[in-house]
């Protein structure tokens, strides 16, 4: 029983963790496009942290479970998944291109300042003297999954930010077939994860979180035997 229990906590750690990481790194795109000029986002009410208005069917439930499932059957190293993508209308911007090119930074660089912040946390917490499980797993995760997501989102695949950043380098044909494929990126998207295309991305992450925490931190979280 007491194995059960800890493994649903485990799992809601785990989804709120996510839920801390993705909700931000949208909110970001939001805002920087509403500096920049574009207030649609605002009018859709999207820039707000509240996690009701950006949760995706698919996004935040189906990809998490599936990960969920995953990391109980074959050790899946993370559980990963997003948030309902922010809308933006680029022609407000005055430099289109350049403007999608901030907002897509936004979103990784937030998860980026994200992971060091909770680093920043999780080794104030062990100075003091904290030696907490779960407090540690949840801070932990949230360094790890907000490391995924910035790593992950710079990948050049459509939807990603990645295909954006891409794209305002690339000359104005290939940036529009490139965005063209947003379409059906999705799909191409949660194939690749499933099909462990990705896991270098998630081992990289991994390694950058442990040299963060450092392993008195991942061994007393239990994220790590």
């Amino acid at each position: 029983m007491t194995a059960l229990l800890d493994q649903i906590l485990e799992g809601v750690l785990a989804v709120g963790a996510l839920l801390v990481c993705v909700i931000p790194h949208e909110v970001a795109h939001g805002y920087v496009a509403w500096k920049l000029g574009d207030p649609t986002a605002k009018y859709a009410g999207r820039l707000t942290l509240n996690p009701l208005k950006h949760l995706d069917p698919v996004g935040s439930f189906l990809v998490p479970l599936t990960m969920l499932v995953l990391r109980r059957l074959v050790g899946f190293p993370v559980v990963f998944g997003w948030a309902k993508p922010v809308p933006i209308n680029p022609y407000y911007f005055r430099d289109t291109w350049g403007g999608m090119l901030k907002v897509a930074l936004a979103g990784p660089g937030t998860n980026f300042a994200m992971a060091l912040a909770a680093a920043g946390v999780g080794q104030g917490f062990l100075a003091l003297g904290g030696t907490n499980s779960w407090v540690l797993a949840f801070l932990g995760l949230v360094v790890i999954l907000s490391l995924v997501l910035g790593f992950f989102n710079l990948l050049p695949v459509p939807p990603l930010d990645g295909s954006r950043i891409l794209g305002y380098f690339l000359p104005v044909r290939w940036r529009l077939r490139l965005l063209s494929l947003e379409q059906v990126g999705i799909f191409i998207v949660v194939a690749l994860l499933l099909l462990g295309a990705f896991r270098l991305v998630f081992q990289g992450a991994e390694a950058v979180a442990l040299k963060l925490m450092g392993w008195r931190w991942a061994l007393l979280s239990g994220l790590w035997g």
